[in-house]
Parts: structure tokens; C-alpha cells; sequence
């Protein structure tokens, strides 16, 4: 098992290959919260996530016979990012598998590091078993994403760093996919402050860590935006460390992560991906816990493919009553479109897309129906929007 010096030695050893991240208050999460909420920005990696520290380290490691042999990992797309690019940094050939569900975005940064990139099976847990395979076949050095000491006290340079920024911290919540990155932050955030609660954070429909950690069989699986936290096969070496120097695991919803990914957005001006949201989603689901403390969390990545980005923010929008999608019954004659946009617009609203149908869903050939997405301020707004509309039309919230 790692410990505070192995996590001190790594910083000395990637200083200037990684960059030193931002840590920041964060003032409209504190307001919303009840907690001091103090961010890390490991978004601003050049491969845009935290798993350059480790990558970064273990490479450094590499003996000459090593580097000569390449590399080979697997990944969906944030640990491979980050070995391609140290990698290209040093000379060595990689080979990096991910998996076939990868986003497009993470499989083209990638391959951009001068990587081969190998898309082989359904899951991490498929892609691993090639990697080794491939590992084996062709003699490459498996750089693991989490269960590899070197890897480990890497990903710890991220809490070392946070605890020099901010040495009062009460709390740390760290996403957890295999471990790694909690593992290490644990081991030096509790050395270096005593006393101090590490969590681990993880989506409700993988959470591997939680379940092992309870002496639970794992069951996971499910579509998820936090797809680098989507782990079935946690690391043991991380799970070791994990057991002895963190508090628990937490766990979000799916709706939480989108909410986090949303309000980081909007609120901080962050871009941040599903996984990387993780920790902040566990403090929304669950203020209480944490209220009148002051909370660490990084924000571990910002690999988001812009298509789900746009989608998130746009069911946010839905859910906070910002975004309305309204349906009328309305006479089939000359002006009626214009007096609704007329109303819609002298009450404050915008509107976004028009659906006006006479022929198939009418009642009546002198009737029509019209579905309207109309932008509003907040819900008080949309309310009296609605409430507009309802002095002269039928209207039905969708």
C-alpha cells in the first residue's frame, strides 16, 4: 500500500509535465449548498482530466528495456488520453483499447497523441481482457488505469495539492470508477490532515466501490453520462487503501450527475463531463451531511462530447421550468399564430420551436393544434406565461 511519501514523490517527479490545476471558492455552489465549497480544476489538464498525474507518473518510472517494449492500456477515454499523450511526451509507441461505446471526442483526442487506437468490446471490463491479451502477444508494458501503486500516488497529487491550496478542509468527495483516484487522495489527504472525511462518489447504476466495500456482490450496468466512472471490476490494490483511509462511498442518481453537469455550466462557468461532475452530484443529493462544512471536490474531468452537453443543459432547463413545452387547441383561421406569438412575447418569453398540425390531429376541420417551446426567466415566469395563453386558448403543459 502507498503512503504520504510515495504520493510526495510523485509530485516531485511530474512537476512540469502536469499542470498545477486552480483551486477555487466557489460561491453560487457554497450559496446552494450550505457548505463551503472549494473546487479543483483538474478540467484543465491538457487532456482535459486528472489521469495525466498517474499516467505521468508510471511512465516516469519505466526502465529503458521498458520504453523500448511500448506501452499498451485501456480505457474509455481519459486514462488513454492521458498515456498517449506522456507517451508521445517520451518517445515510447502505445497502444491504447477502448471500448466500442467510447465517445467520439475521447477516441479522436486520443488517436491525436499519435496513439493506436484499438475499439474492442462492450465494456471496460471486454477491453481490459484484450489489452492483456494484446499485452502479451506483443509484449508491451499494461499501464494500468487504477490498481498500479505508481498510477495510484499519482492520482494522490490531486488531494496533496488541494491541502496546500486550502489546509482547512473538513471533507474531501472524490469520484470513484476503479478506485485509483480515491485511493491515492485518501492515503495523503488523511496523513496530512487527520481527521478529515475522504468519500468516494459514484452513479447509483455503478457502484461497484460502495458494493464491495459492504461485502455486497457487484451489479451494475445501465446507460450513464458518468461513463468514466462506469466500473464493474474495481482495482484490489485501490480497494485496500480505500478500506483503511476513507469515510464511505456516496452515491448520485443519474438526474443529480445531469443537474451537476448543468449547474457547474451555468453557475461556475465549468465544463465538466459526467464522472467529473460525480462529486458535486453526491453533495447536491445530499446537503445535510455535509451543511456548514468546508468541502473539497475536484472536477476530474471535462471531456463532454458537445451533443450531451447541449442535451443536459436543455433537460435542465426542462426540469427547472425554464424551458416549456406547451400544446393549444386553437381555430383554424387567419391571426390566431400571430396573437399567440404576440402574447408569448409581451409577457417576456421566447419562443424556441413551433409544431402546427391541421391535417392528422385536430378535432375539428375548423380547429388545429399547436405545440410551442417557449424559454422562460424561471418557473414563476412560465407560470404566468401559461397563465396568458389560458385567458384565450386551451393549454396543456407537456
Amino acid at each position: 500500500m502507498i503512503v504520504l511519501a510515495d504520493v510526495e514523490a510523485a509530485a516531485a517527479r511530474i512537476a512540469g509535465r502536469v499542470l498545477r490545476t486552480p483551486t477555487i471558492h466557489s460561491d453560487t455552489l457554497s450559496r446552494l449548498t450550505g457548505a463551503e465549497v472549494v473546487l479543483k480544476l483538474e478540467n484543465l489538464q491538457a487532456t482535459g482530466a486528472f489521469k495525466e498525474r498517474g499516467a505521468a507518473n508510471r511512465l516516469a518510472l519505466l526502465s529503458a528495456a521498458e520504453r523500448r517494449r511500448g506501452v499498451i492500456a485501456m480505457s474509455a477515454g481519459n486514462h488513454a488520453q492521458a498515456v498517449a499523450r506522456h507517451a508521445s511526451l517520451l518517445g515510447i509507441a502505445a497502444t491504447i483499447v477502448m471500448p466500442c461505446f467510447t465517445p467520439a471526442t475521447k477516441v479522436t483526442r486520443t488517436a491525436a497523441w499519435g496513439a493506436e487506437i484499438v475499439l474492442h468490446g462492450a465494456t471496460l471490463a471486454e477491453a481490459a481482457a484484450h489489452a492483456h491479451a494484446l499485452a502479451g502477444q506483443k509484449g508491451f508494458v499494461f499501464v494500468h488505469p487504477y490498481d498500479d501503486p505508481a498510477v495510484i500516488a499519482g492520482q494522490g497529487t490531486v488531494a496533496l495539492e488541494m491541502l496546500q491550496d486550502a489546509p482547512d478542509l473538513d471533507a474531501l468527495i472524490i469520484p470513484v470508477g476503479g478506485g485509483g483516484l480515491l485511493a491515492g487522495c485518501a492515503v495523503a489527504a488523511t496523513s496530512l490532515r487527520p481527521g478529515i472525511a475522504v468519500f468516494g462518489a459514484e452513479v447509483e447504476s455503478y457502484p461497484a466501490m460502495a458494493q464491495r466495500l459492504a461485502g455486497r456482490p457487484v451489479e451494475v450496468g445501465g446507460a450513464t453520462i458518468a461513463e468514466g466512472i462506469a466500473v464493474r471490476d474495481i482495482g484490489e490494490t485501490p480497494l485496500a487503501a480505500i478500506r483503511q483511509h476513507a469515510a464511505g462511498v456516496l452515491t448520485a442518481s443519474e438526474h443529480a450527475i445531469e443537474e451537476a453537469v448543468g449547474l457547474l455550466a451555468e453557475g461556475a462557468k465549468i465544463v465538466a463531463e459526467g464522472a467529473g461532475a460525480a462529486g458535486l452530484a453526491v453533495l447536491l443529493a445530499d446537503p445535510a451531511r455535509f451543511r456548514g462544512q468546508r468541502v473539497g471536490i475536484p472536477i476530474t474531468g471535462g471531456n463532454i462530447d458537445a451533443r450531451i452537453l447541449s442535451n443536459v443543459l436543455l433537460r435542465n432547463l426542462l426540469r427547472d421550468g425554464r424551458l416549456l413545452r406547451l400544446h393549444l387547441q386553437i381555430p383554424d383561421r387567419p391571426g390566431v399564430l400571430a396573437d399567440i406569438a404576440g402574447k408569448i412575447g409581451a409577457s417576456g418569453g421566447n419562443i424556441i420551436e413551433v409544431s402546427h398540425q391541421r391535417l392528422f390531429a385536430a378535432s375539428s376541420v375548423r380547429a388545429a393544434e399547436l405545440e410551442v417551446m417557449v424559454e422562460a426567466r424561471d418557473p414563476v415566469h412560465a407560470d404566468a406565461i401559461v397563465a396568458a395563453l389560458a385567458e384565450t386558448y386551451v393549454v396543456r403543459r407537456i
